[in-house]
């Protein structure tokens, strides 16, 4: 029987590749986007590319507007909402890593405006997924959202960003190959919808950075494409699925609660890395293929185990107890962990 119909939301244009910044108005001209850009970026990414785009526009007289993130907020997302109208911008340009991305596009959903994401940084699948994420006090709240019109990913500059933000994006998406084991779990016990497009896509994804891990090295531009390649494949299976689930099972939950624990102590794609290596094993069990997700990321050089995250053991194994706890998405840790079994998951696999 068919589902009932849905919107399947994608990118329309995605330029990756060496200096495809230059080539940001004409992304945004080809869909016909008109009026007045603003352009929402932090103090860093404006002088790697804020600057540069915002030239662009200028000499195209486009007479762009632009404001200014330092934080990941909902009062971060109202204060360019009130930007955009103040210079009564028609669409909104989002250059940097996670936090600008992020907060242009749910400002751009709440004022129903298209927005392009121009990232700085591989560091999360939100440069083009439609899902934001914002911390709030203790918790960190996963947002629907329009995914961007256009991409402009430029490998150049991609590729000269911190390593711990690309090793963090790989292993953001290393981790699909358990989120995905989650949501099948999920179909059969749960009857929970479920997209084998959208499944194999980011299950795909995820397995070609495991086989490929060894040749992703810092500094080499050919490594900054392979990695947003995928994180575009990734977004665009979550947009086909209409809803995280290709890319956030109990690995997320984990690094979810995590953040409440530990708040900003690790990125969160390294959480994720760490998460679903035990997830893995939780899945498959000893002898399953939790080994090769944790050389993959070690091969990239992203964290595998709690004393590489910074985190102690104790929290490690609290997150992992509690980590059912964070929301009602059915994954392989069930109803909850208890603490002997969640030690053992941890300790076989090296975490602690």
């Amino acid at each position: 029987m068919f589902e009932k119909s849905t919107w399947i939301r994608l990118p329309r244009n995605v330029l990756v590749g060496h200096n495809v910044l230059d080539e940001t108005v004409a992304a945004v001209e080809e869909l016909h986007l008109t009026g007045r850009p603003l352009i929402v970026t932090g103090e860093i990414p404006r002088e790697v590319a804020g600057n540069a785009v915002r030239e662009q526009f200028e000499n195209w007289g486009h007479d762009p507007a632009e404001t200014l993130v330092d934080e990941a907020s909902f009062e971060a997302v109202q204060r360019v909402i009130d930007a955009a109208e103040d210079a009564d911008a028609d669409y909104l340009i989002g250059v940097g890593g996670g936090k600008p991305i992020d907060i242009t596009k749910m400002a751009a959903d709440e004022l129903g405006v298209g927005f392009v994401s121009v990232p700085t940084a591989a560091s999360h699948d939100g440069i083009v997924s439609g899902r934001a994420s914002v911390p709030e006090e203790d918790t960190r709240h996963s947002v629907a959202a329009n995914p961007p019109v256009a991409v402009v990913a430029d490998t150049g500059i991609i590729a000269d960003a911190p390593w711990r933000l690309t090793t963090a994006g790989c292993a953001d998406i290393i981790s699909n190959y358990t989120a995905v084991k989650d949501w099948e779990l999920a179909r059969r016990l749960q009857d929970v919808t479920y997209s084998e497009y959208g499944g194999a896509l980011s299950r795909m994804t995820a397995e070609l950075l495991v086989e490929h891990a060894s040749s992703i090295k810092q500094g080499l531009e050919e490594s900054a494409w392979m990695v947003v390649k995928a994180l575009v494949s990734s977004g665009v299976a979550m947009s086909i699925a209409g809803s995280s689930r290709p890319a956030s099972g109990a690995e997320h939950l984990f690094s979810h609660q995590l953040d409440r624990l530990v708040p900003g102590q690790a990125l969160h794609g390294h959480q994720v890395g760490v998460g679903a290596i035990m997830v893995e094993y939780l899945h498959s069990g000893e002898n399953g293929e939790w080994r090769d997700i944790r050389d993959a990321l070690g091969a990239i050089g992203a964290p595998t185990t709690a004393a590489e995250l910074g985190i102690d053991e104790t929290t490690v194994i609290e997150a992992l107890t509690t980590a059912h706890e964070i929301r009602d998405r059915y994954t392989i840790l069930g109803n909850g962990m208890n603490e002997p079994a969640a030690r053992e998951a941890a300790a076989v696999t090296g975490v602690i």
